[in-house]
């Protein structure tokens, strides 16, 4: 594998745990807030982003590739909304949308065809994550949050399983 390849596929580990870590301190404050469905929303995304890190690592050990980890900074913990942080969560999806499609154009230069391949179903994922987020911010814009529509969104998002 290509040792730039390999180095950036490393970070993109790094930067799905630091993803899940994120929106885990996003359920936490939401927690707080007694927004329980909410929360739990983000608790499953924090998870599927830990998959998503083990989907690379155990790609890089079965490319019998070295896997090293980086530190993961301190995520933000205060937000004047939920509407807030469903507009940072779509904008960070775009960003990790970015990182994805880059390391697509390096596997695709470097000629190495199995990354290609996994990184289609990455590539997939995120159109779905992108829309899961945007979703709720529309909807969030809709009923605002004095509404009896925040809490019917609130619970519904409560519904949503691992």
């Amino acid at each position: 594998m290509d040792k730039n390849l390999r180095e950036e596929l490393n970070k993109q580990i790094n930067e799905e745990m630091a993803s899940a870590y994120l929106y885990q301190a996003m359920a936490a404050w939401m927690e707080s807030k007694n927004y329980e469905g909410f929360a739990n929303w983000m608790k499953v995304q924090a998870k599927e982003e830990t998959a998503h890190a083990d989907k690379f690592y155990a790609f890089l050990m079965d490319r019998g590739e070295k896997v090293e980890f980086l530190a993961l900074a301190k995520p933000e913990g205060n937000y004047a909304s939920v509407l807030e942080i469903f507009e940072k969560t779509l904008k960070h999806e775009k960003y990790i949308t970015g990182r994805i499609n880059k390391l697509y154009t390096l596997a695709e230069k470097t000629g190495d065809n199995p990354t290609k391949v996994m990184l289609q179903w990455f590539i997939t994922e995120q159109v779905e994550e992108e829309k899961n987020a945007a979703v709720l911010v529309e909807k969030l814009k809709i009923i605002k949050e004095a509404t009896g529509g925040f809490f019917y969104l609130d619970k519904a998002a409560g519904k949503r399983g691992a």
